[in-house]
């Protein structure tokens, strides 16, 4: 099978494309990793290595005690035993995480075969998977039952031992893998089950991106409170823009800053340069020129029809940054 283990966001080949030169003020704002740790523990994004044990929800709570913080969010539900990539945003950080629920997620999952199969017959059988499937969610589910469709963008087998086999599967979200496995061994005509689940990626989020566990998070935090040690406190906390890297970007002038923050909607003479390859209706996210997030919304127009002069670009959906963190500026 074709190794080519990336989700639909990593295979886009981004260019940026500049409407109106300009430059911003080091007077407002700041760039995303200079943010002061306090703010940053209240704003940021933690890539958590969930155990095996707590529900996700949990793993919530265990962090806002840690951090001493009010609020968590996680980016979708990983069942108890499943361990690995649990995104969580901090404090007022919380609702990006509708952007990561919607995201492609990555496993690394162990099925058993319930009877001897020939290699080929698996290999055969898993890529008849790859591509658009019909899933009827788990009785033990929190949608309804109903079928629906679901992409699976890559299923790489690592290794078979005997009944075992070990593989990689990227997949929309949504996507059971239990049942993945389920229907693979019904098409193997012999049964199988699924002995072990691990996530190595949720949308920007993967095992090489400062994934954490909770002891780091605490040793982490510690050091900060206790020896006003920054180090390995920024190491575990990202910044919130770390949460739309997958999606495709407008970057906006400082004199439309202020207006977007009181949710204002994006208007072309706003724009200084965006990302190629944006579609009417594609979500986006609108960046100040130091890449601060601004905001996320419907775009209206393609990157191509951004180049025009007048028009609505983006319907501004859900804002992040806190009004008169840039100035207003008052129309001649």
């Amino acid at each position: 099978m074709e190794k080519n283990n990336l989700l639909p966001f990593e295979k886009h080949k981004r260019q940026i494309l500049i409407r109106k030169k300009a430059e911003t003020s080091d007077k407002f704002g700041c760039i995303p990793e200079n943010m002061p740790v306090k703010e940053l523990i209240n704003y940021g994004i933690v890539n958590i290595d969930k155990p095996s044990g707590p529900t996700s929800h949990q793993v919530s709570d265990y962090v806002q005690k840690i951090l001493s913080i009010s609020k968590a969010g996680h980016s979708g539900t990983l069942d108890p035993g499943v361990t690995g990539a649990l995104p969580l945003a901090l404090g007022r950080a919380t609702r990006v995480v509708q952007l990561l629920l919607t995201a492609g997620k990555e496993y690394v999952a162990l099925m058993h075969i319930h009877k001897d199969v020939s290699e080929d017959k698996i290999m055969e059988v898993c890529g008849k998977f790859v591509g658009k499937i019909y899933q009827i969610p788990p009785i033990k589910s929190a949608v309804k039952r109903r079928k629906r469709q679901r992409s699976v963008y890559y299923i790489d087998i690592m290794e078979i031992n005997d009944r075992d086999v070990l593989f990689k599967v990227g997949c929309e979200a949504g996507t059971y893998i239990r049942k993945l496995i389920h229907d693979i061994g019904k098409q193997l005509g012999c049964g199988a089950h699924m002995v072990e689940l691990r996530r190595t990626k949720a949308g920007p989020f993967n095992e090489l991106t400062n994934l954490v566990t909770m002891q780091d998070l605490t040793d982490a935090f510690y050091y900060f409170n206790e020896e006003k040690n920054e180090k390995y406190i920024r190491y575990c906390i990202q910044p919130i823009e770390k949460a739309v890297e997958h999606l495709l970007k407008i970057y906006v002038l400082d004199s439309a800053v202020d207006s977007l923050c009181h949710g204002a909607n994006l208007n072309l003479p706003g724009i200084s340069q965006l990302d190629s390859g944006i579609e009417k209706q594609d979500i986006v996210a609108v960046m100040t020129l130091k890449k601060e997030l601004i905001c996320y919304g419907a775009a209206k127009m393609s990157s191509k029809e951004m180049l025009g002069e007048k028009g609505l670009a983006v319907k501004t959906d859900k804002v992040f940054m806190l009004p008169g963190t840039y100035p207003k500026i008052e129309k001649s």
